[in-house]
């Protein structure tokens, strides 16, 4: 690893696409080497005794070794290889590595309404500034890649890199619901067999009992868990496969509302046309028409 940092200028325009990236960088810190370095830029340097606090978020990766981290709202907290730290405005904090073992870390800082509305909707939590995703060779290309193209500077890298920062958060947010699922169990397992049992039941009228009696499970468990692990209760994702089933047969012009209705399932016409426009936002006739164009 060679160090590198960079620190960025934003213009308006960067700042009007909703992430912008004010620096990035890669450290190999040896064994017993003073922390942060004496070069490291003013305006950003920390010492373990007092801390800092920043006005920007930053997403730090550390891919070997091990350390310590303390903020405000998380407390102390053990760092250890594999570990992301997430640095928040406003936030106070400080870390540093392990005297022993040194360690490697990439980082990023950055801004926008984009990062404001993930922490808003509490993708990003102050008490839950590091997680532990695991030595990731995916996590450490997405840094790489998004330093080279700021080592180059090139026009329009600003919205090259905010799309590998956000590519970054949404890898580190999904590769940490999969460490947390592998804890538990057969749980994985359980509802990739409960989302295709789903799939292959679309046009038949299953219900959760009985997809979770075929599962062993109990029905408040089936429930819980695979909208813990989806995102989305298991009624409402049968609904939205029979909503994009039906998108396609509209699309074919094949068969009349009504028939694609009863084919499905749906209790009548009606009630099909009714959902279809809740979740699209306009009727099955219209999407037809649409389709024709």
């Amino acid at each position: 690893m060679t160090n590198f940092y960079k620190y960025l200028p934003v213009s308006s325009e960067d700042e009007s696409w909703g992430l912008y990236v004010f620096n990035a960088g890669c450290n190999r810190i040896k064994r017993n080497e003073i922390y942060p370095s004496a070069e490291h830029p003013a305006h950003h340097y920390f010492n373990w005794s007092k801390g800092r606090v920043l006005d920007e978020y930053q997403i730090i990766y550390i891919s070997n070794g091990e350390g310590v981290f303390e903020s405000a709202d998380s407390g102390l907290q053990n760092i250890n290889e594999g570990s992301i730290i997430f640095l928040f405005p406003g936030e106070w904090h400080r870390f540093k590595p392990n005297n022993e073992t040194g360690w490697d870390e990439f980082w990023i800082g950055c801004k926008g309404s984009i990062i404001e509305n993930l922490f808003a909707k509490k993708f990003l939590d102050t008490k839950n500034a590091v997680i532990n995703i695991g030595v990731n060779d995916n996590i450490t290309q997405l840094f790489i890649s998004a330093i080279e193209q700021i080592k180059e500077e090139k026009t329009g890298y600003q919205q090259f890199v905010s799309g590998i920062v956000l590519h970054l958060l949404g890898a580190i947010h999904a590769l940490n619901k999969q460490r947390n699922f592998k804890t538990e169990g057969n749980t994985e397992t359980s509802i990739n067999k409960a989302r295709s049992i789903l799939r292959t039941n679309i046009d038949e009228n299953i219900s959760m009992e009985e997809v979770a009696a075929e599962l062993n499970v109990s029905y408040a468990w089936f429930r819980k868990a695979f909208k813990s692990y989806t995102g989305i209760a298991p009624n409402q994702y049968l609904l939205q496969l029979k909503i994009e089933k039906a998108k396609m047969l509209l699309a074919n012009h094949s068969k009349s509302v009504k028939e694609i209705a009863f084919s499905l399932n749906f209790e009548s016409a009606s009630y099909f046309s009714k959902l279809f426009k809740e979740k699209t936002g306009i009727s099955p006739e219209q999407f037809m028409k649409n389709m024709q164009r």
